[in-house]
Order: C-alpha cells, then sequence, then structure tokens
C-alpha cells in the first residue's frame, strides 16, 4: 500500500484542484491491484467546508490540523496575517500528522509551491517532494522572478525587505 501525502495551500483555488489531481491521480495509479492513498491535510474549519463523503471514497482520506491560521471567512482583512500563519504556525502540527496520524508510510509528499516549509520538512525527512501550483504558469513566473521585477524597477510597490511566502530561501 503505498500513501501519498498531500498539502494544499488553505485557500479556496487551491484546495479543489488539489483535489482533483488527487482523483485524476488515483484513477491512474490505483490499477492493475495497486493501491495508493492520498491523505490531504486541511484545518478542522476546511474540513468542513469540504464536507467529505468518507464512506464514499477510501482512497482520498483527510486528516486535520487545529486552525491555527485565520479563519477563511475573514482572511481577506489582512491578508499579511494570513499568509505568515500560513508559512509559520502550519508545520508543527503538520509534524505531528506525520508522526502519530499516518497509517501508511509515506512515499511521496505533493504541496502546494505556494508553501516552502513543506519542501523543507520532506527533504529533511528523505521523503520525495512534489509541488503542485493551481494557477498559471505566468503567475509562477511573476512570482518567482519578483526580485528582478524589483530590481528593474517593474514593479509600484516596495517589496524591499519583504520576504516572500512563495519563494524558497537559503
Amino acid at each position: 500500500m503505498n500513501q501519498v501525502l498531500v498539502i494544499p495551500y488553505p485557500g479556496r483555488g487551491h484546495i479543489n484542484p488539489m483535489l482533483n489531481l488527487c482523483h485524476l491521480l488515483s484513477s491512474r495509479l490505483n490499477q492493475h491491484n495497486r493501491t495508493t492513498i492520498f491523505t490531504v491535510v486541511v484545518t478542522e474549519e476546511w474540513l468542513g467546508f469540504l464536507n467529505p463523503d468518507q464512506e464514499q471514497d477510501n482512497i482520498i482520506r483527510f486528516v486535520t490540523i487545529p486552525n491555527v491560521i485565520p479563519s477563511e471567512l475573514n482572511r481577506g482583512s489582512n491578508m499579511v496575517a494570513f499568509v505568515t500563519a500560513v508559512q509559520t504556525k502550519m508545520e508543527g502540527p503538520f509534524v505531528e500528522v506525520l508522526d502519530d496520524q499516518i497509517e501508511f508510510p509515506v512515499k511521496l509528499i505533493i504541496a502546494d509551491g505556494s508553501m516552502h516549509w513543506p519542501f523543507e520538512l520532506a527533504n529533511k525527512r528523505n521523503i520525495p517532494v512534489a509541488a503542485y501550483w493551481p494557477m498559471s504558469a505566468s503567475m509562477f513566473s511573476v512570482v518567482h522572478h519578483v526580485d528582478l521585477l524589483e530590481s528593474h524597477h517593474h514593479l509600484y510597490v516596495d517589496v524591499s525587505g519583504v520576504i516572500s511566502p512563495f519563494l524558497f530561501h537559503p
């Protein structure tokens, strides 16, 4: 039995595409008597929004971490605090899930490319990791090269000193 741990960014436009990816992968991987379980890690609040039918789908499972980030219902009121919480508060509870709640050995982690900590954690534990980016390639290029945009004065906002949550840092 193979286990893939899936970590979507906790926001609209990120979770549903990641779930669609899981369904597509499971339809291809679970042929010829092979079984791969996809375990999706979401906050307790997001599990309530999704309301999955666990009886219907044994291949895609959900585990929760506590609501350590601002609520989805009002996250737009302080987006910087939300993004900062995603980057700094989710890793600890995720590690607890990885250590205590996972039934089978994790063969792969699929993480939303807008978070850096899942990649660092997977590398520390020697677990293969894949990035999933649910937005357009042009958006990825803009986010990935924001430092070049700034240095060439193509941005109309000052981002100096701001660490982008979407970029890997040494």
